[in-house]
């Protein structure tokens, strides 16, 4: 019997509950499948991963191509699905409030709302503004009592101001404001991560890990609750294409082929 919606969601939230595990970003419906033939539990969307799959930037992508791939996993997969719905896709709390509840009947387990605003000269929102554009997803997502959980994020790390303090009272901020989980990509040494543990605690904690950084066992030690890639996976899968593609374009040869994936375990995984 197919999993359910709601047996997703459920699953997604005793997830947060102990422990520390892994949630990878897959990047399209195969890569989500291969992902759940790993035996990974629950996966997360990556913004940057699916527009460079439809041949855009990282947050140039529309709200309705984002819904359709949050569609598209969550049918494809027995597995709880978080979104990263980067900012919601507005500005003006009332419209994140719309979209947040737009994207729930996708049938996501969790998703993210940040709090940067993609302008130079003025990163992150406002904290009120902020605030108030969490205290809107929460309603969005109680509107029909869904239970997907909400993530709320601040962006101050990855966008120039590696200012803790700040971090901690946004992130507080949010919780207060309804967030389930809390999420400050860019943190990376033991002592900022255990600070933003120890400051939202009990809400469970995502962290983001790239190509280095601290093992799963070890993240949990610091009370980090779940752990995930980004764009990460996408990039190693670009990797290896452009690689590739580069030698037959500047020498004619084809030696890098002989390092693709078994075409036979691709037809196997997918069958």
């Amino acid at each position: 019997m197919p999993v359910t919606t709601a047996e997703k969601r459920a699953t997604f939230r005793k997830m947060h509950e102990s422990g520390c595990f892994a949630i990878p970003n897959p990047y399209d419906v195969g890569s989500a499948l291969a992902l759940q033939h790993l035996g990974f539990k629950a996966l997360a969307s990556t913004s940057a991963g699916f527009a460079w799959t439809i041949g855009k930037a990282d947050n140039r992508v529309s709200l309705d191509e984002v819904c359709t791939h949050l569609t598209e996993l969550c049918g494809a997969v027995d597995l709880p699905v978080n979104a990263d719905f980067e900012g919601g896709f507005a500005h003006e709390a009332e419209k994140v409030g719309a979209n947040v509840a737009r994207a729930v009947k996708t049938g996501v387990a969790g998703l993210s709302i940040e709090d940067s605003t993609g302008e130079a000269a003025k990163p992150l929102y406002e904290r009120g503004h902020a605030i108030e554009r969490i205290e809107a997803a929460r309603a969005a997502i109680e509107a029909d009592n869904s239970g997907v959980l909400l993530t709320g994020r601040c962006e101050a790390f990855l966008v120039g101001q590696a200012d803790l303090d700040l971090v901690i009272d946004r992130l507080k901020a949010y919780s207060d404001a309804g967030a389930d989980c809390l999420y400050a990509p860019g943190i990376k040494t033991r002592e900022q991560i255990s600070a933003v543990v120890k400051a939202v605690h009990p809400k469970p904690v995502n962290l983001l890990i790239g190509a280095s950084g601290l093992s799963i066992a070890e993240a949990g030690d610091l009370g980090v609750r779940r752990i995930s890639v980004g764009g990460s996976l996408a990039r190693s899968a670009w990797a290896g294409f452009m690689e590739a593609a580069r030698e037959i374009a500047d020498k004619g040869t084809f030696t890098e082929l002989a390092s693709g994936y078994s075409g036979a375990e691709l037809n196997k995984m997918f069958k």
